[in-house]
C-alpha cells in the first residue's frame, strides 16, 4: 500500500466513524497498520471505534499505543480521557486525574477555555477523592492563570469562593500546606467582595472567623479578622463574642480582654460569651458567689467553652460546693472533646481540680473517682501536689497504708512542699496521733500560711488533742479565727467558733452569730442550723429562730429536713397552735419514719387539737419503735382511758408498772379502777 492508499484508507475510516459505522472504521484501520504498524491517527481512529462498539480494553489499548507514539498530541489523550469518561468506566479516577494533567499541560499554551474545563474536571476528581493538597494546588493555578488573563474582580471573588467551599472539610487533615490555602482563600474572597458591605459578605466573615477558630495557633489572624470585622460592622456582635470566647479559652485575661466583655454586654446584655466573662472577672475579684451566679448563666447559652466550665467549678470549690464543682468538671470535659484537641491543654488542670473536689466530698465512691482522675493526668507521678492529691484521695477510702507510702516518699523528696507535711497530718489526725498531727499542720503553716484548711485543721487538732486543750480551748480559737478570716465561706469553722463561744466562753449571742454563719454557707448542715435556732429561742429572740425554720422548710423537698420540720412543729406545740404543730410533726415523720421521738410529739399535737384516735396511733408507734419511752406508753393509756377504753387502759398502766413505780401511771391506774366501779354502780351491779 502506497502512501497515498494509506491517506485514503484514514479517510474512508474517519468518513465511517462520522457515519458510525465503526466496524467498517476499523477494517480500514486494520489495513493501514498492516503497511504502517506505527500509524498515529490509525491507533486514535481504532480507540475511537472500538470504544463506540462497547470494547473498552481495546480502546484503551489502541489510545495509549498512539501516546506512546505521540505522546504530545492531543488527539489520543483527548480521546482516552473521553473513554475514562464513560459511566461503564469504575476504578479509573486515577488513571483519568493523570490524563487531565497532561491535558492541561497540552492546553497551557493554547485553548485556555479547554484548559479551565480540564482544571475543574481534575479539581472535581481530587476532590472526590479528599486529596485536598493537589485540589489547593490545581484551583490556585487556576485563579493565578485568570489573574494574568486579567479576569474582573467578581469572577475571581467568585472562584476564591468556590475554593473555599472546595477545601471546607479539609480542616480535620492538620495539614499546614492545605489549611494555609483555606484561609488564603478566605482572606481573598473577604477582600474582593464586592459591594463590602452585605448580608452574604457578612456570613463570608463569620464562615472566616469560624474557621480560625478552630486553630489554635492561628491567634493573631483570628484576633485581626475578628477586630476588621467589627470594624466593618460595628452592630454585629459575633466578632465580639468569638473575641471573648477566645480570651476565655486562653485562660489570660488581660485589660483588653475585659474591655471586649464589658463592649458585648453594653451591646447585648443577654450573650453568653459576655456573662461569661463577667463571672470570671468576679472571680478575680474573690466575688465568689456572683461568680457562680454569671458563670452558670452564660453556660446556659454557651454551653460547649470548656475553659468557662473549668472557671465555674473553681468558683464552686471557693464557696465550698464540692458536689457542684465535681459536675462543672464533668461538664468541662465533655466540652473538651476528643484529647487531640485544640483545647487539650486544659484536660489535665480540669482533672486536678476535679479529683481536689472529689477528696472533699466525705465518700468512699467519691475517693475512688478522685483515684480514677487522676490516672487520666499526664505525667501525673512528676507533679507532687497531684501526689499529694491522691494519698489524700487513699485516706478518705480507708487505704491507709497507699496514703502513708506516698506521705513518705514526699516528706523524702519534697520535704519544701507544704502539700507533703499537709498529707501527714491528715493521715496522723485520722488515727487520733494529734501531737504528731499538731507537728505536721504547723510544719505545712509554715510553708503556706495563707491556706485556711491547714489552719482548720490545726484547730481541730488542738480541739480534740489533750485534757489540758480541753481544758483551754484559746489555741484552737486562733487557728480557727485564722481560718475564718483566709476563707469566710468555710461553713465548717464558723460552726466550730459557734461551739467555743457557746460552750467554752458562754457568749450565747457570738455563739448564735458564728451558727447563723455555718449554716447560711452550708445549708446542709443541720447541727449550725438546730444550735442557731436554739439559742435564737434560749436568747428569746423567736423571729429569727422561725425565719431559719421557715427558709428550710420552704426550699425542702418531701422527705427531708426533718430537724427544721420537729423543732418548728414542737414550737408551735408549745405556743398552743395545734394544727400548724400536726402538718410540721407529719412532715418531720415524713422524712424519718422510724424517729420514736417523732411520731411522739406528732401524738402530743393530735392529742393537743382533740383527734384522740390518731394520737392514740402515734403513741403506739413511736413505743413499738423505742419501747424503752415510757412516756409514748403513758400517754397511749391515757388517751385509751379519756376515750373510756379502761380495761385497755388498766392493761397498760399495769405494763409500765411492773417495769418501774412510775407515778402517773398509778395516777392513772386507780383513776381507771374508780370509773369502773362508778360504771358498775350506774347498771346496778352492787347487789350481785
Amino acid at each position: 500500500m502506497s502512501n497515498k492508499e494509506v491517506k485514503a484508507a484514514l479517510k474512508s475510516a474517519r468518513e465511517a466513524i462520522r457515519n458510525k459505522e465503526y466496524k467498517e472504521a476499523l477494517k480500514h484501520c486494520k489495513a493501514v497498520l498492516k503497511q504502517e504498524k506505527n500509524n498515529y491517527n490509525a491507533w486514535v481512529f481504532i480507540g475511537l471505534a472500538a470504544a463506540e462498539l462497547e470494547q473498552p480494553d481495546q480502546a484503551k489499548g489502541a489510545y495509549k499505543k498512539a501516546i506512546e507514539l505521540e505522546p504530545n498530541q492531543l488527539l489520543a489523550w483527548q480521546g482516552l480521557a473521553n473513554l475514562y469518561e464513560k459511566p461503564n468506566q469504575t476504578d479509573v479516577r486515577g488513571d483519568l486525574a493523570e490524563v487531565y494533567q497532561k491535558l492541561l499541560q497540552l492546553y497551557e499554551s493554547g485553548d485556555k477555555q479547554k484548559w479551565y474545563d480540564v482544571c475543574n474536571k481534575l479539581v472535581e476528581i481530587y476532590h472526590q477523592e479528599k486529596k485536598y493538597s493537589e485540589v489547593a494546588e490545581t484551583w490556585q493555578k487556576l485563579i493565578q492563570v485568570k489573574e494574568e488573563e486579567g479576569a474582573e474582580k467578581a469572577e475571581l471573588h467568585q472562584l476564591w469562593k468556590k475554593m473555599i467551599q472546595l477545601l471546607k472539610d479539609s480542616t480535620q487533615s492538620q495539614d499546614n500546606k492545605i489549611e494555609q490555602s483555606l484561609l488564603t482563600a478566605f482572606e481573598h474572597a473577604v477582600n474582593s467582595a464586592d459591594p463590602v458591605l452585605g448580608e452574604d459578605h457578612q456570613k463570608l466573615y463569620k464562615d472566616f472567623i469560624q474557621c480560625l477558630s478552630k486553630f489554635p495557633h492561628e491567634v493573631a489572624r483570628l484576633e485581626k479578622a475578628c477586630r476588621d470585622m467589627m470594624a466593618l460592622y460595628p452592630t454585629v456582635s459575633y466578632p465580639l463574642e468569638v473575641l471573648c470566647l477566645h480570651f476565655v479559652q486562653s485562660g489570660t485575661l488581660s485589660e483588653e480582654a475585659l474591655d471586649c466583655f464589658s463592649k458585648l454586654l453594653e451591646m447585648d446584655a443577654s450573650s453568653g460569651p459576655g456573662i461569661i466573662g463577667l463571672g470570671i472577672k468576679c472571680l478575680q475579684e474573690k466575688k465568689y458567689k456572683e461568680a457562680v451566679k454569671s458563670l452558670t448563666e452564660g453556660l446556659e447559652k454557651t454551653s460547649q467553652c470548656p475553659a468557662a466550665w473549668r472557671y465555674l467549678a473553681e468558683a464552686q470549690m471557693k464557696i465550698h460546693k464540692h458536689k457542684d464543682a465535681v459536675l462543672s468538671c464533668n461538664k468541662a470535659l465533655q466540652a473538651l472533646g476528643t484529647p487531640e484537641g485544640p483545647n487539650r491543654r486544659w484536660q489535665n488542670p480540669i482533672l486536678q481540680l476535679k479529683a481536689e473536689a472529689l477528696v472533699k466530698i466525705p465518700d468512699a465512691d467519691a475517693a475512688e473517682e478522685a483515684i480514677q482522675s487522676l490516672e487520666q493526668i499526664e505525667d501525673a507521678s512528676s507533679d507532687p501536689v497531684v501526689l499529694a492529691l491522691r494519698g489524700r484521695a487513699y485516706l478518705s477510702k480507708g487505704l491507709m497504708d497507699q496514703a502513708s507510702k506516698i506521705s513518705q516518699e514526699l516528706l523524702s523528696s519534697h520535704p519544701d512542699l507544704a502539700e507533703s507535711h499537709a498529707l501527714e497530718g491528715f493521715i496522723h489526725y485520722s488515727q487520733k496521733n494529734y501531737e504528731q498531727a499538731e507537728r505536721s499542720f504547723l510544719n505545712a503553716v509554715e510553708r503556706k500560711a495563707e491556706t485556711a484548711e491547714y489552719h482548720q485543721y490545726l484547730g481541730l487538732t488542738y480541739w480534740f488533742m489533750s485534757d489540758e486543750t480541753k481544758r483551754d480551748k484559746g489555741k484552737a480559737l486562733t487557728q480557727f479565727l485564722k481560718a475564718a478570716k483566709l476563707d469566710n465561706y468555710l461553713g465548717s469553722v464558723f460552726c466550730y467558733l459557734g461551739n467555743y463561744y457557746r460552750d467554752i466562753a458562754g457568749d450565747k449571742s457570738r455563739a448564735r452569730g458564728c451558727y447563723k454563719k455555718a449554716f447560711e454557707l452550708d445549708g446542709t448542715d443541720e447541727e449550725s442550723g438546730t444550735a442557731a435556732v436554739d439559742l435564737s429561742m434560749e436568747l428569746g429572740d423567736t423571729d429569727t429562730a422561725l425565719s431559719i425554720l421557715k427558709e428550710v422548710t420552704e426550699k425542702a423537698s418531701t422527705g427531708t429536713a426533718k430537724w427544721a420540720w420537729l423543732h418548728r412543729g414542737l414550737y408551735y406545740l408549745r405556743t398552743d397552735q395545734p394544727a400548724q404543730a400536726v402538718a410540721d410533726l407529719q412532715a418531720a415523720v415524713r422524712a424519718d419514719p422510724k424517729d420514736a421521738n417523732c411520731w411522739e410529739s406528732l401524738g402530743e399535737a393530735y392529742l393537743s387539737r382533740g383527734s384522740y384516735s390518731t394520737a392514740l396511733k402515734s403513741f403506739k408507734k413511736a413505743s413499738e419503735l423505742n419501747p424503752g419511752l415510757v412516756y409514748s406508753i403513758y400517754k397511749a393509756a391515757e388517751v385509751e382511758q379519756t376515750l373510756g377504753k379502761y380495761e385497755n387502759a388498766i392493761a397498760t398502766y399495769q405494763q409500765i408498772l411492773k417495769t418501774e413505780d412510775y407515778v402517773p401511771a398509778l395516777k392513772g391506774l386507780g383513776e381507771c379502777y374508780l370509773m369502773l366501779a362508778k360504771s358498775a354502780l350506774g347498771n346496778f351491779f352492787d347487789k350481785k
